[in-house]
């Protein structure tokens, strides 16, 4: 048996999304995990700018911390886990939790990034309802 490991079917079989974005910021890898959590087919989201599935909101925010990756190499979510708002196809917002990888060519140039994605809403809003709750009734005492 070869040490070598398939990446795409790899990626394909993950639970986690895996979406993988190039210097510009335009999708070049988009796994089946992907498209459940975003809606997405891989045919629509490859190609497409990052802002598919950030919230108009955060775009701007979004983009500065993703033009100083490239421009720097380097960020600090390769080990941290980000949480953040997303948004799927039909417009419904999620909370989406990754951490990521810079990917550079023979150079050391970086040529883009790679995510790995868990939809994390239930568990967002499970927390969000628990800390109303708590509020509530630390308000009735």
């Amino acid at each position: 048996m070869s040490n070598q490991v398939n990446f795409e079917q790899l990626a394909n079989v993950m639970g986690d999304g895996v979406v993988i974005s190039d210097a510009k910021g335009d999708i070049v890898f988009w796994n089946a995990a992907a498209e459940r959590i975003f809606g997405y087919s891989s045919s629509e989201a490859l190609g497409k700018s990052l802002d598919i599935i950030t919230p108009e909101r955060f775009r701007e925010r979004h983009w500065d911390g993703y033009k100083k990756s490239m421009d720097t190499g380097t960020t600090r979510y390769g080990t941290t886990l980000l949480t953040v708002p997303a948004l799927h196809k039909e417009g419904k917002p999620l909370s989406i939790a990754f951490t990521v990888a810079m990917l550079t060519d023979a150079s050391g140039k970086v040529t883009g990034i790679a995510a790995v994605v868990r939809d994390d809403t239930e568990r967002f809003q499970n927390d969000r309802a628990l800390k109303k709750r708590i509020a509530d009734l630390e308000a009735k005492s």
